[in-house]
């Protein structure tokens, strides 16, 4: 057996990790903001619900974006694109740890976005190159998980980093970890492409298969739901629950590890079928994520309650990642195989179209109804999930009996 197939044996291979460290970096990157809100805009003189809107403008660049440079970067050598866009990413980071102004960190957070879901599908398209077919839904949960990573360590770290230092210097915390990341890079991951020989467009018609349709919605409301009230966690916990500002830290701490158990889980749930079934599955889960959201009003009135309720969401709250990226990699493979690379950023595509709306959303009911209404207003967009997996339904037989003739 040659040497990177026994490596590809062991799960956590040094090119697995390096991926799943990328996936750490976009995350604590992403996800920063919301744990230094406060201090960005303490420090720029602007409003909270002004620095908030980074999060909706990020997700905003982020979901178009996505698929335009996945598509375009199917058509050139993966690794050196690959490395290309860190580098961007990079510069970006750089220009918010130096930003002057609101207007500075708003340009430098659109770069960090044009590169950072372009750079999640790619990572996924290594998945044949780095390890075996029976961890395929693992090796995509791990990816995901270096966001929770990134919410369990990184975000705390750098709101601690923040607190002490600056703000900026979580920033600068960023970009330190991100040239070490670029050096491995360089060091272990595989050199092959497979460049698509369909043009660019065609690639699009995955758009018109119902059950990406489908799909994308199902993640896009899952994801809106949850933004609605992870955009303002750090108030919530400040105002509602009423967490001592030194305990922030600890807070977001706990709540990352209930996220980052939430991706983990995704994975088994994603080995739940093939194709769209995994994600039918994820049904009545949206049903009690809805339930559960709908209660956080109650915080107002139980912070105790708030407390314990902020880790159950956080643990409802990627648990369709996984089975959404394998409905978008397995239709892609039956029907539109040289649309795989528009496939693999199908998922951050749709999530970040939900944080924007879910974030957009918050920011509106934070401003005229009060952060206890946020909860309710969720739990609106999780009944949508609900029924949009219902429609997903009927397609579950049709996909069994195209495996079984598969295998037959």
């Amino acid at each position: 057996m040659a040497k990177s197939d026994v490596a590809k044996e062991r799960f956590f291979n040094l090119p697995v990790i390096v991926l799943i460290s990328l996936s750490f970096m976009l995350g604590m990157s992403e996800f920063i903001v919301v744990g230094i809100l406060p201090d960005i805009a303490a420090g720029l003189k602007v409003s909270e619900v002004t620095v908030g809107n980074l999060v909706s403008l990020f997700a905003f660049v982020y979901a178009p974006v996505t698929p335009l440079g996945s598509a375009l970067s199917a058509r050139f050598p993966r690794f050196a694109t690959h490395l290309t866009l860190v580098g961007v990413f990079l510069i970006g980071n750089v220009l918010c740890a130096f930003a002057s102004n609101y207007g500075v960190l708003v340009v430098a957070r659109i770069l960090i976005a044009l590169v950072s879901g372009t750079l999640v599908a790619i990572a996924m398209t290594y998945a044949p190159d780095v390890t075996t077919e029976q961890y395929r839904t693992k090796f995509i949960a791990w990816v995901f998980s270096g966001f929770s990573i990134a919410s369990v360590v990184g975000v705390p770290v750098g709101t601690w980093v923040a607190n002490t230092f600056g703000w900026r210097w979580a920033f600068h915390l960023v970009n330190v970890l991100t040239v070490v990341l670029i050096v491995l890079m360089v060091m272990v991951l595989p050199r092959n492409s497979r460049i698509v020989k369909i043009g660019f467009l065609p690639q699009f018609r995955l758009f018109f298969d119902r059950r990406i349709q489908l799909g994308v919605l199902a993640v896009v409301f899952g994801a809106a739901a949850t933004y609605v009230f992870y955009t303002y966690l750090t108030p919530i916990m400040r105002d509602e629950v009423h967490v001592p500002e030194q305990y922030l830290s600890v807070g977001l701490v706990i709540f990352g590890a209930a996220c980052l158990w939430s991706n983990l889980y995704g994975g088994k749930l994603a080995d739940r079928g093939r194709g769209v079934e995994p994600l039918t599955h994820i049904r009545p889960i949206y049903c009690a994520h809805a339930v559960l959201m709908a209660s956080l009003i109650v915080t107002h009135w139980v912070p105790v309650y708030g407390a314990l309720l902020l880790v159950v969401l956080g643990m409802f709250m990627y648990l369709q990642n996984s089975a959404s990226q394998v409905l978008y990699m397995d239709v892609a493979s039956q029907s539109h195989p040289g649309s795989l690379n528009l496939a693999a950023s199908l998922n951050s595509m749709s999530f970040n179209i939900g944080i924007a709306l879910g974030s957009a959303v918050g920011g509106l009911v934070n401003t005229h109804l009060g952060l206890m209404w946020l909860g309710p207003a969720g739990a609106i967009f999780l009944l949508c999930a609900v029924g949009t997996t219902t429609l997903l339904r009927p397609f579950v037989a049709r996909e069994r009996d195209f495996y079984a003739k598969q295998h037959a």
